[in-house]
């Protein structure tokens, strides 16, 4: 694997927390939380349209994570287009690290609240927003190391 690659990557990892956000930020508001509802009906591995996003609870934390969720993204786009040149194996084990950490709370958070089909979900997400970063890179002629 190269930095070059490694760096790419970074991007994808970002679209892909990211885009989360957007969705949790439609079910904020009733004549948009349709796909908010169904992110989760799939996530719970429901019939198509069980989610309501009826609570005033749920879309106010609905919006909190559509908020942490793009922010997130934007913050490793911005590391991989600003940062990662400086220092390729801190940026990749910061993001690293954040995803371990999030996969095991939001997995076990899943699990406990009765919801395991959701953790079953997260290992495809972990997989695809990590990629090839689960390895250290090796020095390309681009970075000159």
């Amino acid at each position: 694997m190269s930095r070059a690659l490694h760096k790419r990557w970074l991007k994808v990892t970002a679209v892909v927390i990211g885009s989360f956000g957007p969705v949790c930020f439609l079910g904020t508001m009733s004549p948009t939380a349709a796909p908010a509802r169904l992110t989760l009906d799939i996530l719970r591995w429901r019939a198509f349209g069980t989610t309501t996003y009826a609570s005033p609870d749920t879309r106010l934390l609905s919006a909190l994570l559509g908020g942490f969720l793009l922010g997130w993204g934007v913050m490793i786009w911005r590391l991989s287009s600003s940062v990662y040149d400086q220092a390729p194996e801190g940026v990749r084990r910061s993001v690293l690290t954040g995803l371990l950490a999030w996969f095991c709370l939001d997995s076990a958070g899943s699990i406990a609240s009765g919801d395991p089909s959701n953790a079953a979900f997260n290992v495809l997400i972990l997989l695809l927003a990590v990629g090839p970063l689960w390895r250290p890179a090796k020095p390309d002629r681009a970075y000159g190391t």
